[in-house]
């Protein structure tokens, strides 16, 4: 049944209207069971047809568009990836690409991104808050041991909290085997001297006068967040050595330690990990696959493929993958001709973003493009309806609205779930 079909009959039976509201929040709300987020960035642009969408084999040489790779079956019947997906391919059953994802963004890099992180276009008068932001401020920690939100990978204000302030916000660290920096104390300042500097901090509050200000609280909530998670106990955490061996050999290298750190995170009960791997480890472009980059994207590829089945395989051998939704998302894809050089350039009216796990109702793809990747042909999938999917998954009532000020935002734009991936 096509995701439109299902909505109408929903709409039609709860006596509501689809088009004024596509799910009634007393009578149809989606809801699912997950508690975290696990949110792999590809940064650059990930080529549906090169990986999670694959159609017939092109030809740069002979400037014939198609893909670059052979394809393979999968564990879902009908469903196939590209060849170098070989270590996902059998565990499908538990992943859905969903290909047809799109946006009218096609050749800014940084409006992609934002796109891809808010729902919605770059305003000039309004800072809109980040899907893990988002998550953050509806669902809070998961545990009063870990932060909520923590990005692997640079920090950028795309993935800010916006209006929702730095209570909203991320701890980040780029190196694997320490803490985030922010939270790690200098060498040349002892226990003694951080306690005089927190006794200092608390009579100056005390003195304070009360304040009203949003700005002030936001940075006083900081400030306290950053204190509590500076200590051994959530710093524990990075210490990645103390996980066997053969495991984190299965995650592989930089990227899949970055994923295995993930899996750490969400044990400890933060409730949002944005995991990067736009930092152009192998084939020094990243997925931005124009002319020569694309001559060693299958080793990107095939790094994507080994870290997340380790991590798809490890969380379900600790019952975390019903738990944790696995999301993998990107600026734009690209499109199936050939650039000069051999690449590829950039397309957003039609790529795929991929859901593993969160106990949903996987069906390997969802959606279909035309025979190149190049169109949709069935259950189109905005940004905003891809968004309100992941707030569906954890819980997070997609219809409502967050305030800016009195300025009421809807949390997703309007967007409706993927109805088909709940039970």
């Amino acid at each position: 049944m096509k995701r439109r079909h299902f909505l109408h009959s929903t709409a039609s039976l709860a006596g509501a209207s689809l088009l004024a509201r596509p799910l009634d929040a007393a009578q149809g709300l989606i809801k699912g069971k997950a508690e975290h987020v696990i949110s792999i960035w590809l940064g650059g642009g990930m080529a549906q047809t090169d990986t999670f969408d694959p159609k017939r084999r092109g030809d740069p040489q002979a400037k014939k568009a198609g893909s670059y790779y052979d394809s393979i079956d999968t564990a879902v019947h009908g469903v196939r990836v590209c060849e170098h997906l070989r270590k996902v391919a059998p565990l499908m059953e538990r992943v859905t690409a969903v290909r047809t994802v799109h946006h009218d963004v096609i050749d800014e890099h940084a409006a992609a991104t934002n796109r891809m992180h808010t729902g919605r276009p770059i305003s000039g008068t309004i800072s809109y808050p980040s899907i893990g932001s988002i998550i953050t401020h509806q669902r809070g920690p998961a545990s009063d041991e870990a932060p909520p939100y923590v990005i692997i990978g640079y920090p950028n204000v795309t993935r800010g909290p916006g209006f929702l302030g730095a209570q909203s916000g991320y701890l980040y660290l780029t190196d694997t085997s320490r803490g985030p920096a922010g939270l790690s104390r200098p060498p040349d300042v002892s226990t003694e001297r951080q306690q005089r500097r927190g006794q200092f901090l608390s009579a100056l509050q005390a003195s304070a006068p009360p304040t009203s200000d949003p700005r002030l609280k936001s940075y006083d909530a900081a400030i306290e967040q950053s204190l509590k998670f500076s200590g051994p106990a959530f710093n524990r955490v990075f210490q990645l050595d103390e996980e066997p061996g053969a495991l984190r050999q299965r995650y592989g290298g930089e990227f899949g330690q970055r994923c295995l750190l993930s899996r750490r995170l969400v044990e400890q009960g933060v409730r949002f990990v944005e995991v990067s791997h736009n930092l152009n480890f192998l084939n020094g472009t990243g997925w931005d696959t124009h002319n020569q980059g694309i001559l060693k994207q299958h080793e990107l590829i095939k790094e994507l493929d080994g870290a997340v089945a380790a991590l798809i395989t490890d969380l379900e051998s600790r019952r975390l993958l019903d738990k944790t939704l696995v999301v993998i998302t990107t600026e734009f894809g690209r499109p199936p001709e050939f650039d000069g050089g051999g690449g590829r350039g950039h397309q957003g009216s039609a790529f795929t973003c991929v859901l593993a796990g969160g106990g949903l109702r996987h069906c390997g793809a969802w959606g279909e493009t035309d025979d190149l990747a190049k169109k949709i042909v069935t259950n189109p999938v905005s940004v905003p309806d891809f968004f309100a999917t992941i707030c569906a998954a954890v819980g997070v009532d997609y219809t409502a609205s967050l305030h800016d000020g009195d300025r009421p935002v809807p949390i997703t734009d309007q967007g409706s779930p993927i109805a088909a991936l709940f039970a």
